[in-house]
């Protein structure tokens, strides 16, 4: 890893899940089903689909659920086609994001990101303007409390994890991003459990806010995107304190 904690973001969004489980169960069942569509509904043929179910499982959706999206999706006319995207921007304080959404309406979703960064004193930039600042990696998270850390250091690279780190509240298991999924499930074989598992971008450096102003625009930020279906996650390089 890179050397600093991603908690601080996955914590906000395992709250933000439990706050909204059904929102979040909407926004897998969109990813589910374009994984289906792109690549069949065999996960063992389809990494992607087996990287969605991952993260699906990580949020707690139900295997019934997860089964049903994907024998829908498999059928004729299995829903709404969604198209996936990713928009780059700055938001308070020079804080680089990174927004992934599908969507149906590419000129709404749009209008929305930029209100969004207009409103909350940041501006959206073009493809390539704050990706630079990222890597993609998988990332899974787990609980530290009561594992003993050679032996989760073990499991995870016997597993085909590429990296390993404690941060003394939870193990971060990095992977290549195309093998998170399978990383995932050979875990889960072994009886981990999962605050997240999914392709992320990691920052490369971390920036914090020092005027609270800020921090609470960078909040209403989050937030808004939050609230809005069409977003699927968000990755940024804010270092937040632990009273943000």
């Amino acid at each position: 890893m890179s050397g600093h904690s991603k908690w601080s973001t996955i914590k906000r969004k395992k709250e933000k899940t439990d706050q909204a489980r059904a929102k979040v169960f909407t926004r897998i069942g969109r990813e589910l089903a374009m994984a289906v569509k792109a690549g069949g509904p065999d996960p063992d043929n389809n990494s992607k689909l087996k990287d969605v179910i991952a993260k699906a499982k990580a949020n707690n959706v139900p295997n019934d659920n997860i089964d049903r999206i994907i024998k829908k999706a498999a059928g004729e006319g299995g829903g709404a086609d969604y198209e996936s995207l990713i928009y780059e921007g700055y938001g308070p304080s020079g804080i680089a994001v990174i927004v992934e959404v599908l969507t149906d309406n590419r000129n709404r979703t749009a209008g929305e990101m930029r209100h969004y960064f207009d409103k909350c004193g940041g501006n959206m930039g073009q493809s390539g303007s704050v990706m630079f600042m990222f890597e993609r990696k998988g990332l899974i998270v787990i609980e530290g409390e009561g594992l003993d850390e050679d032996k989760v250091m073990e499991d995870a690279l016997e597993a085909g994890a590429d990296d390993f780190t404690f941060d003394g509240d939870v193990f971060e298991i990095s992977t290549d991003p195309n093998s998170v999924g399978a990383v995932a499930e050979a875990l889960s074989g072994k009886g981990y459990s999962f605050v997240s598992a999914e392709p992320a971008y990691v920052p490369a450096t971390t920036s914090s806010i020092d005027d609270p102003d800020l921090v609470v625009k960078m909040e209403k930020l989050l937030d808004m995107f939050d609230e809005n279906e069409d977003v699927q996650n968000v990755w940024h390089n804010w270092e937040a304190s632990e009273e943000a």
